[in-house]
């Protein structure tokens, strides 16, 4: 290790390496409370040197974990001080920016803030967005497929990734930066990275996608009084709306009371009575046009007894407000310790999956509590649960409480969040045997001494 070290600092220069107390205070992730335990940082700033530090680490069979901005909550960048930890900040730039043909080419240290800051004031848009875009880099998300607030009109990363350019574990320069949408030219090598949280490769460049930037955005809030009725209006204002909606988010009232109430800064746009708060957003062509036509969907809606209340947003400081009680999961805190999970499962089934979990949660901790809210318009739940515990035994119990009803419902453990290390004893709940078997012949393919980002997303033999 410290010959290695020593190598790197002679090619590069000590200021490329953090150790020791610098190192440590980067963290493990989001709401993790472990350091960063890597014995160094190694920060590069080409790709040209990641294809030389990999060689070398590949060499001495040197395990090695990407860093981004460090928003994983499955601690999917979590190190041992054996490993080193890699990462992208000083490959930070927007390198091109194509406004004919919508991409932008950026290094894959860029923060979202500033790839979608940069994109609107050429009038487009990217339209990744999620609640850490001013610390998430754009290799992160790429490397976790990450979902956001869109994906029901945009879908995940994925659909957002025109070329990448990726170093392999052995230092090879894996290229292909091609900016059109169509590329049907044999096995789409990009799609292995994307989602593969570090453990095939190290992205360092990506050709992103993006969208005109719409010019009008409407958004509401809207109380529900009974579960059946919530999948009944996704359709409904879809049809009506003209494929111009963007969002469908729902809080469960539990979660809705949490986020609106002291010690939270947000106030209550609606009586906390209702079981359900669908926050519902479309982006179209024409304000005053499309905020009439919105408020109009939105009544008949509720003259259909599909709406119980509604709240419009008539300004941006009000769909900001709107917005803010969604996201504000800081609240959450209060309940400390608490464990966090990123489900999916299909909309038919989703009230009885619901059900079934808090009614098992509350046979085994009568005094738990439970927080539903998420992107119900693609079938994706965040489910967060305080049972007054934190210990591994503990979280185990209730990580199988949460999983067991996915299996029969054809459910996934993850939505968007990934696997990381959290989640890789249950990855076998949503991949057959088969599908894990061929994931580790992949690993092995690309990364035959297992020297990236290691024991995360597939499980132990």
């Amino acid at each position: 290790m410290e010959e290695l070290l020593a190598d790197l600092t002679g090619r590069y220069g000590a200021d490329m390496l953090l150790r020791g107390s610098d190192a440590q205070a980067r963290g493990s992730g989001w709401g993790s409370p472990e350091p960063c335990h890597a014995a160094a940082i190694l920060r590069p700033n080409s790709t040209q040197q990641i294809g030389e530090i990999l060689r070398l680490c590949s060499a001495r069979k040197q395990t090695i974990v990407p860093h981004g901005g460090l928003t994983s909550v499955v601690r999917g960048v979590r190190t041992e001080p054996s490993d080193l930890a890699l990462s992208l900040e000083r490959m930070n730039e927007i390198e091109q920016l194509d406004e004919e043909g919508q991409t932008m080419t950026v290094q894959a240290g860029a923060i979202l803030q500033r790839v979608q800051e940069r994109a609107r004031q050429a009038g487009l848009m990217f339209p990744m967005d999620l609640g850490a875009r001013g610390s998430a880099t754009i290799g992160g998300i790429i490397s976790t497929n990450a979902g956001g607030n869109a994906v029901l009109r945009y879908g995940m990363t994925r659909n957002l990734v025109l070329g990448l350019e990726v170093v392999l574990a052995d230092g090879t320069v894996l290229s292909n930066l091609c900016p059109v949408l169509k590329n049907n030219t044999g096995y789409d090598l990009k799609q292995f990275f994307i989602g593969a949280e570090g453990t095939l490769g190290v992205i360092t460049r990506a050709v992103l996608r993006l969208v005109p930037l719409p010019a009008s955005q409407t958004t509401a809030l809207a109380a529900v009084k009974d579960f059946s009725q919530l999948p009944r209006l996704l359709k409904y204002v879809g049809a009506r709306l003209g494929g111009t909606l963007s969002a469908f988010e729902v809080m469960w009232n539990d979660y809705y009371r949490l986020v609106t109430t002291p010690p939270a800064r947000c106030a209550p746009a609606l009586p906390l009575s209702y079981p359900y708060y669908a926050l519902i957003e479309a982006m179209g062509s024409d304000q005053a046009g499309d905020q009439a036509r919105f408020e109009a969907v939105l009544a008949e809606a509720q003259q259909q007894g599909l709406i119980a209340d509604c709240a419009i947003a008539l300004s941006p400081k009000e769909r900001n407000a709107l917005w803010e009680a969604r996201d504000s999961v800081d609240q959450l805190h209060q309940h400390r310790p608490v464990f966090s999970f990123d489900i999916s499962v299909p909309l038919k089934s989703m009230e009885s999956y619901c059900a079934d979990t808090v009614a098992a949660l509350k046979r085994g901790w009568p005094d738990h509590k439970c927080f539903i809210f998420g992107h119900l318009g693609d079938s994706n739940l965040h489910v967060i649960i305080a049972v007054g515990s934190d210990d591994p035994a503990v979280r185990h119990r209730v990580e199988s409480v949460v999983y067991e009803g996915l299996r029969s419902r054809l459910g996934s453990i993850s939505a968007e969040h990934g696997i990381g290390v959290d989640k890789r004893p249950f990855l076998h709940w949503s991949r057959s045997l088969d599908e894990i078997r061929i994931m580790r012949s992949i690993k092995q393919l690309l990364d035959p001494h297992g020297i990236l980002n290691p024991g995360k997303v597939l499980p132990d033999l």
